[in-house]
């Protein structure tokens, strides 16, 4: 049960910065001094019920703990993407530890898991009675893994009703994880989104039993990685913390504190790892574990999330091909303007305590809050309108329909946010 707080403030203050989250201010009286008065509309904390059994091995050489934790007699199936882990020394290293595992390979998981390239997999488990799963990459292959894993255990006929009609997952293959590009949080949370190219559709399903049972996060794996995937990865976790964060006041003041904790350390120091010639331990490393804290749900614990951003951004990624970051740093902005009167709250908190924005006008200061979040995501060379990445106004319809083609019709957990809105939300991204 949601319980609704709703109050009246008014304070007098001189010459002192102010927080201006949660405010509605009125009326100014001097340049030196001036009234605040507003009302707060809080929603009290969810009760919520928070659970990760995921183990994290950190730091340097930890790859070489995995034969620790595999299950002993049991075939493995090694997942991995284009062979970047081969010329990055990772592959090797997953090798070694493999030595005395039998173990069968099952490579090429492409970004954005492709379903239909995955079906393969599940001829191997069933032919080598395969019993774990071992995920090496990025979180494309995490993801391609954690369907895998259901999809081996599925009893119906056909693994993407997983997806398509949210079936059930009642049993899953055990997976592990070696991450290689901290972005989507995969390592450590039961999240899978898989895009089946005959219809061009990208769907997403959670469970817990697709969990990693453990994720290996060696900083220094990340130091062959290209800007732009820097960048993505910045980004994406970025994203999925406002996801959580940027919605309604809920009195949740760890959940808030610890989002903005992670912000910070995207703003700040993935910034630093994206512009630094040589790779720095402690940047990498701060950068790589903001990226898992920023989805592994402790965050959203209690509180109401969006993931209207995301689901306009798959359907983007799906019909153009867009990296998903690109596609979520396109659409934030355009969902940020769009609902800057009813999330003015949370809008103007972000705003001062990521960005330093203050000011006597609410609106004003989110104005400068959606321009420095989007320049944010210039300053690590990704560009936010679609005609930037040769896309017109002939994408609103097609996302619209697209949308519709899986029934949805409020798009993400807040509620404020449907389909007929979507229009003039990727309106302004033109």
């Amino acid at each position: 049960m949601l319980y609704v707080i709703k109050f009246s403030v008014c304070l007098i203050f001189r010459h002192i910065r102010q927080p201006v989250a949660n405010r509605r201010i009125n009326r100014r009286i001097s340049t030196k001094s001036f009234i605040l008065c507003y009302s707060v509309k809080q929603i009290a904390m969810k009760n919520f019920e928070f659970y990760n059994p995921v183990r994290i091995l950190f730091g340097k050489g930890s790859i070489s703990k995995i034969n620790k934790y595999l299950p002993a007699g049991v075939p493995v199936l090694f997942m991995y993407g284009g062979g970047s882990i081969k010329k990055n020394g990772v592959y090797d290293q997953v090798l070694k530890t493999l030595k005395d595992t039998e173990f069968y390979e099952f490579s090429g998981v492409q970004p954005n898991p492709v379903y239909e390239q995955l079906m393969p997999a599940l001829d191997i488990i069933r032919e080598k009675n395969i019993g774990f799963i071992l995920a090496v990459g990025g979180g494309s292959v995490i993801d391609g893994a954690k369907f895998v894993a259901a999809a081996a255990c599925y009893k119906g006929n056909d693994p993407w009703e997983i997806l398509s009609k949210q079936v059930r997952v009642e049993k899953a293959l055990p997976i592990g994880a070696v991450l290689t590009l901290p972005a989507t949080g995969s390592e450590m949370n039961g999240n899978s989104v898989i895009t089946r190219a005959s219809v061009n559709h990208k769907l997403s399903f959670g469970t817990s039993k697709v969990m990693p049972e453990f994720s290996v996060l060696d900083p220094e794996v990340t130091y062959s990685l290209p800007k732009n995937q820097i960048a993505n990865g910045v980004i994406d976790a970025f994203i999925h913390v406002l996801e959580q964060y940027l919605t309604y006041p809920s009195n949740a003041e760890i959940q808030d504190r610890f989002a903005e904790s992670i912000l910070l350390v995207l703003k700040d120091t993935g910034s630093k790892v994206y512009a630094d010639p040589e790779p720095n331990y402690d940047d990498r490393a701060n950068f790589m574990w903001a990226a898992t804290n920023a989805l592994n749900t402790s965050i959203s614990m209690g509180v109401i999330s969006d993931w209207s951003t995301h689901a306009i951004g798959h359907e983007l990624t799906a019909l153009y091909g867009l990296d998903h970051a690109v596609s979520l740093a396109i659409v934030l902005p355009g969902v940020m303007y769009y609902l800057r009167e009813k999330r003015q709250e949370k809008l103007a908190q972000f705003g001062e305590h990521i960005w330093g924005i203050t000011s006597h006008d609410p609106q004003v200061a989110i104005a400068e809050t959606i321009k420095n979040t989007e320049q944010f995501f210039r300053c690590l060379g990704v560009k936010t309108k679609l005609s930037e990445y040769g896309i017109g106004p002939e994408a609103i319809d097609k996302v619209v329909k697209q949308l519709g083609s899986h029934g949805a019709t409020v798009l993400g957990g807040a509620g404020d946010v449907t389909i007929d809105d979507v229009p003039a939300i990727l309106g302004t991204r033109i």
